[in-house]
């Protein structure tokens, strides 16, 4: 069929190929991939899937040394979360990931909707949320702005897991001049499921209805992935209107009827719109699954009126899902979404034909052949080389720099170190945070080196931390990578729990830069070597 220009779309150009952050090669890449020039919205799609943000393409090579086996993995990379057994049939799903672009434009939804979509990751695998964690770096509480990014960021930590009902258990914070135009803002999410309830994002059945559940879609977040994909500058303030807005109310709506479609028999796969929206829930679902799917964007509930294909694909606007459904069964899941006051479309549906085809009534606005829009992304090899100015620090003699007079007082060197916002009690932080609601928690923030979450209805609990210690990777990535698992490893040991399973989230700068690229192959490189979960 092919796809065709809408009225009014721009025309294809260097600069708009540019504006979408695709090289001359990948756009290229992508000309051989369709037979002919994209139209906008499949520039647009294109511009989101290979992002570095949702494509992995210079850091999935790396990634893939890290093991990921063991008896008691049941789901490891690929899904929205990682699933271990921990016996008795039952199983928790975690995952972390970062929101550190939002949050350096507007510090409360930024933070706030890293924990929503963080949320969704772990629901949409059949999981109960039962603990929220988190790892946050700032710059110097000195800086006026510095005071703003942390006062938004923990106020939308803090009200997005108190009003969804989910404990803030544990975390940690770190005060850097490094972290002062960029601060990093990573949400982690532990859930609790039994091993049969298992669900994948994996569309199958040709002829099962695709449909789009939760909150309408809306402007906002559009090209969300894009943007946090590019390096963060002095004009990323003008990026604001790209960060989504959260509505912790309408997630716990989202929660309880995700679990209970789960449960109904009624789908086969559920998926978060979260980086690039319906477009890579849609992909990714029917290249799991190796089938075709076709959506029709008028059909998908919007906030706005007016919404071109372009927009509605990409927008991320928060609590939606996707899922695929068991034919014939549309009124049965409209009928749990109606029960938690949320909107459920039928937009399209599995079909045989091996496209992803995205129409707008009768108009084919977007077709790709096959699962390629996702697998013939380009995957780069980068230049990896130590930084001479890391080399020039880590040269320095420490016990060449002059020591201070007053550093020969004991109780003044004392005095300094716990007055450092970094080893200071983090009370002021934490008590924001709502870490006892549901009844579980059995350490808290702040009581342990780890937090402690008792398994309802059974003698069993998990202990969750997260540890990282950013100058070591920065000056000597193997030595700090192996620091990095060795304490978080230490400190669940500490409460007397054995370290099963390590999830990560990866803070790097541009992977382009050989300085950068070479601290993540070494510190990822060792974190495989170190089998020590």
């Amino acid at each position: 069929m092919g796809a065709t220009p809408r009225p009014g779309d721009p025309v294809i150009s260097p600069a708009l190929v540019a504006e979408h952050g695709l090289t001359t090669e990948e756009y290229d890449r992508l000309v051989n991939m369709l037979g002919r020039t994209p139209t906008f919205t499949e520039l647009g799609v294109i511009s989101a899937l290979w992002s570095e943000h949702c494509s992995y393409k210079h850091s999935r090579p790396i990634l893939r040394t890290l093991p990921t086996k063991a008896p008691h993995v049941l789901q490891g990379p690929g899904e929205n979360a990682g699933v271990i057994s921990i016996g008795d049939g039952l199983a928790v799903a975690f995952k972390i990931e970062s929101h550190n672009h939002p949050s350096a434009v507007e510090p409360y939804q930024g933070a706030a909707t890293g924990v929503g979509g963080i949320l969704r990751d772990v629901f949409t695998m059949g999981a109960r949320p039962i603990a929220l964690l988190n790892s946050l770096r700032f710059g110097s509480l000195e800086s006026a702005r510095v005071r703003w990014l942390v006062a938004g960021v923990v106020k939308g930590i803090g009200d997005y897991g108190n009003c969804v009902g989910i404990p803030t258990v544990a975390g940690e914070v770190v005060f850097d001049p490094a972290y002062e135009g960029n601060p990093l803002v990573n949400a982690m999410c532990v859930g609790l499921l039994r091993e049969e309830e298992l669900i994948r994002a994996k569309a199958e059945g040709v002829g099962n209805p695709i449909i789009a559940v939760g909150a309408r879609t809306g402007r906002d977040g559009i090209h969300g992935a894009s943007f946090a994909s590019e390096d963060l500058t002095a004009e990323s303030e003008a990026r604001r209107p790209q960060v989504q807005v959260g509505d912790p109310f309408t997630e716990k709506l989202l929660l309880e009827a995700s679990l209970e479609l789960i449960k109904s028999g009624h789908i086969v796969a559920i998926q978060d719109m979260g980086a690039a929206g319906l477009t890579s829930s849609s992909a990714e679902m029917a290249e799991r699954g190796d089938v075709g799917v076709t959506i029709d964007t008028t059909k998908v509930p919007v906030r706005e009126p007016g919404m071109t294909p372009y927009e509605i694909l990409l927008s991320e606007s928060q609590e939606r899902m996707l899922v695929v459904a068991k034919r014939g069964h549309e009124d049965a899941v409209r009928d749990i979404l109606e029960k938690w006051d949320l909107v459920a479309a039928v937009i399209g549906e599995v079909i045989a034909e091996p496209v992803y085809r995205v129409t707008e009534g009768d108009k084919v606005v977007a077709e790709f052949p096959g699962s390629r829009l996702v697998t013939d992304c380009p995957v780069y090899h980068p230049e990896a080389r130590e930084g001479d100015a890391v080399q020039r620090q880590r040269a320095v003699d420490v016990h060449a720099i002059p020591e201070r007079p007053e550093e020969q007082d004991a109780i003044w060197t004392l005095e300094q170190l716990l007055s450092s916002p970094t080893i200071a009690s983090k009370h002021w932080i934490h008590r924001q945070y709502d870490s006892t609601v549901r009844g579980h928690t059995l350490v808290g923030p702040g009581h342990g080196d780890a937090a402690v979450v008792r398994i309802p209805g059974t003698r069993k609990a998990i202990a969750l931390k997260t540890d990282c210690n950013g100058r070591y990777v920065h000056l000597e990535p193997r030595t700090g990578g192996r620091i990095a698992v060795a304490e978080a490893a230490r400190n669940v040991a500490c409460t007397g729990a054995r370290p099963m399973a390590i999830t990560n989230c990866l803070n790097f700068g541009n992977p382009k830069r050989p300085e950068v690229f070479y601290q993540f192959r070494e510190a990822v490189g060792v974190m495989g070597e170190d089998r020590t979960a």
